[in-house]
């Protein structure tokens, strides 16, 4: 049935997705950040909340796109399953504020009951972080359900054993050398024209027509996977951000990590042309090798770095094919992009980039 489906669907919704592609929309994403940003500070609940870092002690772990399935073989967060428990362990243990930043459920391709049959353990160690008040969830395009469905506030408290309400964004807030910081936490599908639109428009797209092309094995070519789209997606989430005043924007969904407006492999190209400036011959030799590992991962959006604001970060995702994860860390006045990696018997802590927000000010 699914062979006979597919060869006489294909067309039409190949079609479709292309018509309708969410293609980056500059004006539209500034929109609906701006709209967002707005929500949240004069309507504080309706689409998230305000969260002081004295509530916290200014420690936040960001994490965005686990997309946990049912483990089948499209199921991309198995692999890295073990790095996100020692991650969380490591982070309840030093009592960080954990913010899911999305797409933390695969419910394109599964039902919410299979998510929590398959990832009971995860669950539970995200539920450490409810138990104190510590837990900022974050719905994202392939999540909508969280915001959608009628039984979703049900079918987490079954999964979390305690209410917990699932945000659009939420703003951080702080004082920094006497003046007032935000940080914009959203998973940055904003102004996607597949996940965006009204209540009809998402509740189509993830009860219907993703369930649909994801039976039929069509993949609708997301900004995640696109390197055109994911690329072109946070330049514009950049600019947006540049234009903010004290406000540094950390979103997810496109999987790239991005740290201070430039993603790892451009910065590595910034180190590369300093240490040519130094004639450091044994700093190039070291930043060669590291180009080389992260080439493929972290493509580039922009050479022109000395005019880059230090204003947009990403989290990466945590479901890299190798079993890594990638996030945001803010601890001590420090943020930080950080991996664990499962290269031994014990998952690891490493830290990519990191700089004082004071400097950033």
């Amino acid at each position: 049935m699914r062979k006979l489906l597919q060869y006489l669907l294909r067309r039409p919704i190949l079609w479709l997705s292309e018509k309708f592609a969410s293609r980056p929309d500059k004006e539209k994403i500034y929109d609906a950040l701006t709209k967002l940003y707005n929500s949240i500070i004069k309507e504080p609940g309706k689409k998230g909340e305000v969260f002081s870092f004295e509530d916290f002690d200014g420690k936040f772990i960001i994490f965005s796109d686990q997309h946990k399935g049912n483990r089948n073989g499209a199921d991309d967060f198995a692999v890295a399953e073990a790095s996100y428990l020692a991650a969380l362990e490591y982070y309840s243990q030093n009592n960080f504020c954990l913010v899911g930043l999305g797409d933390s459920e695969e419910l394109w391709e599964n039902m919410f009951w299979q998510v929590k049959k398959a990832y009971r353990d995860t669950f539970d160690i995200e539920r450490k972080f409810l138990s104190r008040g510590a837990f900022i969830k974050i719905f994202g395009n392939h999540d909508l359900y969280w915001a959608n469905d009628p039984l979703a506030s049900l079918e987490l408290e079954n999964i979390y054993k305690q209410k917990i309400k699932v945000h659009e964004g939420a703003i951080l807030t702080t004082t920094i050398n006497g003046k007032p910081l935000q940080i914009l936490c959203t998973h940055g599908h904003q102004g996607d024209a597949n996940s965006d639109g009204n209540w009809f428009t998402k509740f189509l797209i993830a009860r219907i027509w993703a369930p649909l092309q994801a039976y039929l094995l069509i993949n609708p070519n997301e900004p995640s996977n696109n390197i055109y789209k994911k690329t072109v997606h946070n330049e514009i989430m950049y600019e947006w951000s540049a234009t903010q005043k004290n406000l540094l924007l950390i979103t997810g969904h496109t999987h790239q990590p991005v740290f201070e407006s430039l993603t790892h492999i451009e910065r590595l190209h910034r180190q590369r042309k300093l240490a040519e400036t130094n004639k450091d011959e044994k700093l190039l030799a070291k930043i060669n090798d590291e180009v080389k590992t992260y080439q493929k991962r972290f493509d580039t959006l922009n050479e022109d770095y000395s005019q880059i604001k230090p204003t947009y970060f990403n989290t990466g995702c945590c479901c890299f094919s190798d079993g890594d994860i990638t996030g945001i860390e803010i601890e001590n006045g420090f943020i930080r992009l950080i991996k664990w990696q499962h290269k031994t018997d014990k998952p690891s802590r490493i830290v990519l980039e990191e700089k004082l927000l004071t400097e950033l000010m």
